[in-house]
Parts: C-alpha cells; sequence; structure tokens
C-alpha cells in the first residue's frame, strides 16, 4: 500500500502532517509523533511580536490579548511556557533537525510587512526544511478595504521569498471576498503552498467576571467541509500544493481531503485529545479503507472528487444551496 505523497518539494510516506501546534514545543513530542507516524511537522509558531519587542513589552502582549492568536495556547494552564523568543526558536529548530529524520516546517505568524519577515533567513539557516507563513489579520478599521488586506499578503509573501531558497507555504483564513482569485494571486508571487485554513480562535465574554476571554474549542470532523470545498475547488485551478487543516481528525477524513485534491492532511485538534498514537490510528484506517476499495496509492485517489473530476461540479457551488436545505427536512 503506497501513502507516499509529495509537498512543497518533499517526498513524505504519507500525508499526516502534525500543524503548528504546542504538541512541537519539545523535541521528544516531536520524536513521538514521528515513532507513531507523522511524515513531516510544522513547527510552532514564532510570532511577529516576539521579534519586534523588547521581553517587558512581549509580557505584556502575550497576557493582554492571548485570544487573538492563530494557536490554541491558551488551552494549557500556564501558555507562557509554550512561547520561544527568536534564538530559542532557532536553536529548537537546530535540535528537532537533528533529533528526527522528518522534514520540519517552521511557522511564522505576523499581520505586517517589516523585519519579522527577514526572520526567513534565519529560519532556513537554522536547517528547516520549509516555511509556513500564518498571516493572522483581522482588519477591525471600517476605513481598511478588502484589497488593502489582499495587497497585504502578497508584499509579505513577496517579501519572505526575497530572503530564502526554502518552499514556502501561506496558510490562509476563508474569508477573502475572492478566496479563488486570491489562492491564484499567491500562486503566482511563488507560494509553494496554501493551507486551508487558518482556524481563527474567537473571544467569549465571561459573565461574571465581565471581561474579554479567550475561549478555545477544539474542532471536529464537521468543520473538514470548509477545506474540502475549497481544496476540491481549487484543485489543478493552480500550481501550489494544497494542505488540508482543521476538521481532520479520522481516516474517512484524510480520505475525503486527498479526494478533493489535498497533498497533505495537517492535524492538531485529534492529537491534542488523543495524543501521538492517533496518528499510527488514522494511517492504519486509511489502508484498511485502500485495501477493502482496492486502492493501491493515495495518487491514485488524489483529485478524483475535486471540483474538476466530479460529474456534478455544481455540488461544490450555490447550485447546491437549495438541495442540502431541502434535504433537511
Amino acid at each position: 500500500m503506497d501513502l507516499s505523497t509529495t509537498y512543497l518539494g518533499l517526498t513524505l510516506k504519507n500525508p499526516i502532517v502534525p500543524s503548528a501546534s504546542p504538541m512541537s514545543r519539545t523535541v521528544a513530542s516531536i520524536k513521538s509523533m514521528e515513532d507513531f507516524g507523522a511524515s513531516a511537522v510544522v513547527l510552532y509558531s514564532l510570532f511577529e511580536e516576539q521579534i519586534r519587542h523588547e521581553t517587558k513589552e512581549l509580557n505584556h502582549f502575550l497576557d493582554y490579548g492571548s485570544e487573538s492568536f492563530a494557536e490554541a495556547v491558551s488551552y494549557f494552564p500556564d501558555h507562557k511556557e509554550y512561547y520561544l523568543g527568536p534564538e530559542e526558536y532557532l536553536e529548537h529548530i537546530r535540535k528537532v533537525k537533528a533529533a528526527v529524520s522528518i522534514p520540519v516546517i517552521a511557522s511564522l505568524n505576523g499581520s505586517t510587512v517589516g523585519g519579522w519577515t527577514e526572520h526567513a533567513a534565519r529560519i532556513q539557516e537554522a536547517g528547516a526544511d520549509a516555511l509556513e507563513l500564518n498571516i493572522y489579520y483581522i482588519p477591525t478599521n471600517p476605513d481598511t478595504t478588502g484589497g488593502y488586506v489582499e495587497q497585504l499578503y502578497l508584499e509579505i509573501l513577496q517579501a519572505v521569498k526575497s530572503k530564502v531558497t526554502i518552499p514556502v507555504a501561506v496558510k490562509l483564513s476563508p474569508f477573502f471576498s475572492s478566496l479563488a482569485n486570491m489562492a491564484k494571486r499567491l500562486d503566482e508571487n511563488g507560494a509553494n503552498g496554501l493551507v486551508l485554513f487558518n482556524r481563527f480562535y474567537q473571544p467569549d465574554i465571561n459573565l461574571e467576571a465581565l471581561e474579554v476571554e479567550p475561549s478555545v474549542v477544539l474542532s471536529s470532523s464537521d468543520a473538514l467541509r470548509l477545506p474540502l470545498r475549497w481544496v476540491a475547488i481549487l484543485h489543478k485551478n493552480i500550481k501550489a500544493d494544497l494542505a488540508a487543516t482543521t476538521g481532520i481528525h479520522t481516516a474517512e477524513d484524510v480520505i475525503k481531503i486527498t479526494m478533493a485534491g489535498a497533498s497533505v492532511a495537517q492535524v492538531c485538534s485529534t492529537l491534542l485529545r488523543y495524543g501521538p498514537k492517533r496518528i499510527a490510528e488514522i494511517l492504519n484506517g486509511i489502508e484498511q479503507w485502500m485495501e477493502e476499495h482496492e486502492y493501491e496509492s493515495l495518487t491514485q485517489m488524489r483529485g478524483s472528487m475535486s471540483h474538476k473530476s466530479v460529474a456534478n461540479p455544481s455540488a461544490f457551488e450555490r447550485a447546491n444551496y437549495m438541495k442540502a436545505l431541502n434535504s433537511y427536512m
């Protein structure tokens, strides 16, 4: 049974890639994920604020507004210990590379064009095999236009690509007015891969304390439908590889996203729930399903249920909206 795939120019033994999360904060945890079958790992993000601020300012920033970060750090009791400074992050890359044989994908998380993008070069020098740009930007100013936001993404990508030769993936949100066009423009500006989607964690209101506080809810397989749709639509419409993330918990989820056209499945919530052993369980489930349905490789099924391949492509579009509503009753 051939589960191999390629992503960002890297040959991977299977499509399971743990996404950026506290699971990758220690070498031991990453080694455990490798032992259970992970084909690559995305390291926990280095945030723009960590590079840009001095220690005192950084500590204030991490304590105030931590609910705005894209990764589930506030899920843990004392989230400060999960933050590595720039130098520690680079050393972490070196230690991980020395300890594991799977590709290591670093992650930069930011929202502006500036000095933090130049840190990409140091990440490459530390040994990262690829880099994931987690551009986390929420435009709260009513005068900020959609065009400005789109151009910001492109400028950040261009700035990073000018500093490195390793492959660069961009982790996107689903909130663009024309997501297909944005994907095409990122592809044309050098993105080697697109990660669909960034799961923005939303704040909640504590009615007793009357405070806005972090509220992290781990995903379920139901959340897969959004990346599933857009992976299927973008497959073969852009050259960049497609990684699916959010809502991938089971072997069936991985098979669905592969049929839609994804090169890899990035997993997080299911590992936080069940631990690294979940990777082996998913891989065993994939092999069993493929054997039962007479598939010899993932390549054979990849994109077979994409927008370009299915008999009724309108199922991914508005034409399916009324049918979905009517089928409920």
